[in-house]
């Protein structure tokens, strides 16, 4: 065997461990995509079927369930089985989510894709963050985090905007609008699932394999304190941004008197994109000021939509930025707990880890937003995001001296791709 050939195989298993890489994070999008395709959409379905308020809260509520289900069951299991075995049941899962959708459209058919695709974000969340940092490892061994981190980021956020985008745009200008989006988006997840099956899997696994647990704290027992300020964090900022992407296309049109679909999707697009690039923009950053600017853009926005919402004529312009405020920070808490995760997690617990941040999440996006639900068969939408708004904010305020009080001794945000430092 000549040397040339020795020095090809290195190069070969770096190509493709790159192009994994990219197909894991395609992947991670079109999961994250199906989960806010109906958003815009929720009009339509109203119109046609007399929904409610409160049943499009239900709807919601049904995919946050399955996420918070499925993460506290299976979204850490990929530290002991491997990421690529664990990934394609949960793309499997959203291709039977987004074929429910298309074949069954009634209220029914809404809920059981919702909690398929839930199922399927849960599990996906924590496997994908984890793998993305594992083949950015074994394709750049000499390089620093940062790449696989913007990449997880936009990925995770970017997935959210990119989903409203699509089914908000065809839903305007296309014919079929409770069709062509789920058409499209099986296309996209048929394509990375083949792209999963062909990536490889850079983790090694333990042996024996531990026995099977439901998800628990996966950190240190020193480091639990901040772990929990972490995962306080966490719900606080999905509950804010839950409120945004759950009823924006509802607040739109009962409130601002603006009902378009494209109008709806664009507006949710901005507001998960402000989160990413916030996240992306401020990589010198240290944990304790992204929370901290985090938590005044979360509360500052929430308090421009409601009094865009409360004036006398309300206002479309000063409600959308005061939702994309919101967003932006939004991403900058969510930033700082996974750079607090990271920093305080092993290696061999990651998932787990990561697991239990997006649980924490995700209750936060279930709870606050059936909550708000609840009080609209009481009150009108107004008074509704007021309440909302003053929940968020009181939690915020609560909170803060235990999320910032010991948020960073690293000095520097490096999110989840860090936490393969140990």
């Amino acid at each position: 065997m000549t040397s040339a050939t020795l020095d090809a195989r290195p190069a070969a298993s770096a190509k493709r461990h790159g192009l994994g890489f990219w197909a894991i994070a395609f992947a991670y999008l079109a999961v994250m995509a199906l989960g806010t395709i109906p958003s815009p959409l929720y009009p339509i379905y109203q119109q046609r079927d007399g929904f409610s308020t409160f049943t499009i809260t239900i709807v919601f509520a049904a995919y946050a369930a399955g996420v918070v289900v499925s993460l506290f069951l299976a979204g850490h299991v990929s530290d002991w089985h491997g990421r690529r075995r664990i990934l394609i049941p949960a793309l499997v899962l959203s291709l039977a989510g987004a074929a429910v959708f298309l074949l069954w459209p009634e209220l029914p058919g809404l809920l059981v894709a919702r909690v398929l695709n839930g199922l399927s974000v849960g599990v996906a969340t924590a496997t994908a963050t984890a793998w993305l940092a594992e083949l950015h490892a074994a394709h750049r061994p000499h390089a620093g985090p940062r790449r696989a981190q913007v990449v997880a980021i936009a990925v995770n956020l970017g997935g959210l905007g990119v989903g409203t985008l699509l089914a908000g745009l065809l839903a305007e200008w296309a014919p079929n609008p409770l069709r062509l989006p789920y058409v499209v988006i099986l296309v996209a997840l048929a394509l990375a699932l083949v792209g999963v099956l062909l990536s490889p899997d850079a983790r090694s696994l333990p042996d024996p394999k531990p026995r099977y647990r439901p998800q628990r704290v996966a950190v240190p027992a020193a480091a639990r304190p901040r772990y929990y300020a972490a995962a306080a964090g966490a719900f606080l900022a999905f509950g804010g941004l839950g409120l945004f992407t759950g009823l924006t296309s509802t607040f739109l049109a009962v409130i601002m008197h603006h009902p378009s679909r494209a109008l709806a999707g664009v507006s949710i697009f901005l507001i998960c994109a402000a989160g990413a690039v916030m996240q992306i923009a401020t990589p010198g950053w240290s944990l304790r000021r992204c929370v901290a600017v985090g938590m005044v853009l979360l509360v500052g926005g929430m308090i421009l939509a409601v009094v865009a919402a409360w004036l006398d004529t309300p206002n479309l312009a000063l409600f959308v930025v005061g939702a994309v405020v919101s967003g932006a920070g939004a991403g900058l808490i969510f930033k700082g707990v996974l750079g607090t995760t990271a920093a305080i997690s092993t290696p061999e617990g990651r998932a787990e880890a990561l697991a239990g941040i997006f649980l924490s999440g995700y209750l936060g996006l279930s709870i606050p937003v059936i909550g708000l639900g609840i009080a609209l068969r009481q009150v009108g939408p107004r008074a509704g995001l007021l309440g909302f708004a003053v929940f968020i904010t009181l939690g915020i305020v609560g909170a803060a001296r235990w999320l910032l009080g010991d948020s960073d001794r690293s000095g520097s945000a490096r999110p989840v791709a860090a936490a393969r430092r140990g």
